[in-house]
This record gives structure tokens, sequence and C-alpha cells, in this order.
């Protein structure tokens, strides 16, 4: 079997290789049962894999660890991190394995890697096994991301195991394959910082900035160059993630990348009605993470990142601080300044319009949407029709109706661009109601709720006849939503 899929697929291992002590040699559970139950043909393709070849039985045991190419050692990766705010200096991949890297057909290298393959050392008293439904949540959402144009890892496979998980119920057990740029995170960095070995943190550097910033190679300061890249890359992707109204959920730094990726979508949702108070997790009873909190949260966990690089910032400890201070000081305008073109964008309009008027009508648009709890995708893509039309169907959103004609009027006097609202306001997004009716029949055995609403996720943009359902906010009875983590 490893012949046929040596010549299907060579697996690289650059992590294993630059960083040993960061790389436990390990091998997936046997699933003797394993069935292929979606493939990602477009990412394949990217890849440079035969979706026939993936069909296999050779490609589906390659994709749920049980066969690997002739030279392959998986690994489950080390690292630290601080969950809730609280430091685990040992996490590492409890149930995943990293298959390797590939280099795409663009050149582009990018990470296989394996999550519900089993227990590894780093478990933890875990079974280290995922059910169908949060691999099906992570594959939907992952995959929706992507097409709104937001960094993410990607998800190339679910295949379920035959095996029984136990949680709350008996589930179907299932492995995701996913794909990244790398799995390499900031509790990657903490790890590293915390053995005391400088020689490690500096591969570690050196080994991101290839991977990532080839482009810092050479810099007077590798570690603060690479800081300041991963900075604006996280400033930038939080403020993605405001401006669509995803919330992850669980932002501990092990779940932060260096590549700027969104990753480990565990208890992650959509926003529905706007409130920046929005929880879905629940596991997060104080509302660490809520929506509103995610910029400020950034900003901590790339603290964090900071205090494992001080050494490499300077030898004098206290310049080391202050190179840090000022590096992070960046971090807020560089948030502000995604955010608020991109918030332009929703609403159609320049970034040459008076600022002080536009920033003004921002807040009262938030203030407004907060006080008559309207649902954020919705009146976006709405708001758009209002450009040249009749503003109906977004007023009747609204409990307070001269609040928001007066809004409009405001609105329309900067002269908003329909054409440019229809481009970054998404007609469908991953909503709670049809993910949970999907993964729910998904589990009894039924796949087309979740295909279709893959359909539609995947093509965000483009408003169709007869999807009326999938651009709906959640019914009124679908009551106050909880996701768990699916460990």
């Amino acid at each position: 079997m490893t012949g046929a899929l040596t010549s299907a697929v060579t697996f690289g291992n650059s992590f294993a290789r630059d960083l040993p002590e960061m790389a436990v040699p390990w091998q997936a559970e046997e699933f003797p049962d394993a069935r292929l139950i979606v493939l990602n043909e477009q990412l394949s393709g990217e890849l440079g894999l035969e979706p026939a070849f993936l069909r296999s039985p050779d490609g589906v045991a390659l994709l749920c660890g049980n066969a690997v190419p002739d030279g392959t050692t998986p690994v489950a990766q080390a690292y630290a991190g601080h969950q809730f705010g609280g430091y685990s200096p040992r996490l590492g991949d409890g149930r995943a394995l990293l298959l390797g890297d590939l280099t795409d057909p663009q050149g582009r290298m990018r990470d296989v890697h394996l999550k519900g393959s089993g227990a590894t050392p780093f478990a933890r008293a875990g079974d280290g096994l995922a059910a169908l439904g949060p691999m099906l949540r992570e594959y939907v959402i992952s995959e929706a991301m992507d097409a709104l144009g937001i960094p993410t890892t990607r998800s190339l496979a679910v295949v379920t195991t035959g095996a029984s998980v136990y949680r709350e119920t008996v589930l179907p057990g299932a492995v995701l394959a996913r794909v990244a740029s790398s799995h390499l995170r900031v509790g990657s960095f903490q790890y590293a910082a915390a053995s005391g070995n400088a020689d490690l943190r500096d591969r570690l550097v050196r080994h991101a900035i290839r991977r990532h910033y080839p482009h810092l190679e050479g810099a007077e300061n590798p570690a603060l160059a690479l800081f300041d890249a991963v900075l604006s890359a996280q400033a930038s992707l939080i403020a993605r993630w405001m401006l669509v109204g995803f919330v992850h959920g669980v932002m501990n730094t092990d779940n932060m990348t260096i590549s700027g990726e969104t990753i480990d979508y565990g208890p992650c949702a959509f926003m529905d009605a706007f409130d920046p108070a929005t929880v879905y997790s629940s596991i997060d009873v104080g509302g660490r993470y809520a929506y509103g909190n995610q910029p400020a949260i950034g900003e901590w966990n790339l603290a964090r990142f900071a205090e494992t690089l001080l050494p490499a910032f300077h030898d004098d400890r206290e310049q080391a601080i202050a190179i840090a201070q000022e590096a992070l000081g960046a971090f807020r305008g560089r948030y502000t300044e995604a955010w608020r073109t991109g918030f332009l964008a929703k609403l159609g309009l320049r970034d040459d319009a008076d600022e002080t008027a536009v920033d003004q009508l921002i807040n009262d648009l938030l203030a407004l949407l907060h006080a008559n709890h309207v649902d954020y995708t919705s009146f976006f893509r709405m708001l758009g029709g209002a450009v040249h039309g009749p503003s109906e169907p977004v007023r009747t959103r609204f409990l307070d109706l001269a609040a928001i004609d007066a809004w409009i009027e405001r609105w329309r006097a900067f002269g908003p661009d329909a054409e440019l609202m229809a481009r970054v306001n998404p007609a469908y997004i991953p909503r709670n109601h049809l993910v949970e009716e999907a993964l729910a029949a998904a589990t009894d055995g039924d796949l087309d709720p979740f295909h279709r609403l893959l359909e539609a996720v995947t093509q965000p943009f483009h408003e169709r006849s007869g999807w009326e359902r999938y651009a709906e906010q959640a019914p009124e009875d679908f009551g106050a939503y909880r996701t768990f983590c699916g460990t």
C-alpha cells in the first residue's frame, strides 16, 4: 500500500527536520472501517492531488492516517499556551498529527494535518478522537471563511472511522484532514521560550520566516521583524472576523497562528443579531472571547508572543521590553485602519469621505443595530438595495423607524456604491440554525442538508432564486444558541 501512496503524494518534513525538539513521531489509531464522507475536490486540485486517488482505498487510508507514503513519519507538534488566560506549559497535538508538508503546483508549501486521529502523548487523558458533527462543522465554516476571502486553514476531507466516540451521547467518529500554510502558533513560541533553549527559539524564528515571511530573511533583527509581520497579519485577520460577524469562541494563544490564518474551529459561530457581548461557546462563561472582545484579546495574545522573543529583541531586558512595547503599540492603529476600511466598503462609501462625519455615521449605525436587535448579515445585504431603491425592507427590521429613516438619509448623502456593497456583504453565511440542522442530519446518515449548505456558503455573494432560506435569519423559536468545543 505504501508504494501506491508514494507514487501519488510525497510529503516533506520541514517542521520535524528544523525543530525536532517540538515534534513527537507518532502513528494514527487504526480505523478498519474508514469511509470517505466529503472530499474537497477543488482544494485537492490546488494541492496537485488527484481526487480519484483520494477516493480510492489507499487515499482514504491516507486521509485518516492509517497508511502513509514511504519515508513519511507523522508527528504530534508540541506547543504551550494561555487558555482562558491561564498558562499551560505543555499542550500540543493531543488528537492530531502532522502528516507533513507538500509543495503545491504554485510553489506554495502547505501542511497536511489530521484531527481526530487518536490519542498522542499530549492527549492529557483524552481519547484523542473526534465526532463527525464537529469535524463537519470545521469543514463547512472554514470553507465558508475561505469563500469570504478570510485567511484560514482549509478542509480537505472528512472520513468516518467506524469507531464510536463517547461524549454526552454515543456519536460516530471521524477524522478531518485539513490544510494550512503551517501550524505554527503563538503557543509554539511559548513552548520554545519555556524550554530555555535560545538556539531552539532562534531556529523557530528562522523557520517561521522561511515559511511565511521570506522577504524578512536578512533582516537586522529577525525576531522583531517577525513579530511586526505577525502583528500586521493578525490585525488584518481579526478586523475581517469583525466585519463579517464571526466569533471564534476560543482565542487561546495556542489558537493564534503565525501565518495569520484562522485555525481551530471549535465553538465558533457567526453572530445573528448585532451585539458586541455575543458569546456562543458553552465554556466561555465569563465572556472573555465575546465578539466585541476579539481585538483586545488579539492584542493580549500578541503581548504574550512578544514576551517569548524579548531576549532576541535586545540583550538588555529593559531595552527589550521597551522595544516590545513600541512594536506592540502599532496593533491598535493597524487593526482600526483595517476595520474602518472594511466597514466603509460594507457601507459602499469611498475612503476619502469626511472622516469625522463617516465615523459618527458608523457609530450611530452600530448603536441602532444593537438597540433594535437587528440581524447583522442580512441588514448589510438589504442595505445595498436601498441605495437607489426603497428602504422599506431595511427599515422594517427596526423598532425605532424615525431613527433608521434619519440614518438612511444621512448615509445616502455620501453617495454609496451599491455594486461595492454587493461584492463585500455576503448573502449567505453558515447560519447557526442551518449548521445545526445539517450536522444533526449528517450524524443520522443524511448528508444532503450539509452539501446544500456548503454549496450556499462557498458562493456567499451570488444571490440565487430558490435559496432564500439560506439568507434568512434564525427563526424566533431557535432560542439561545450554544456551541461546544467537540472534544
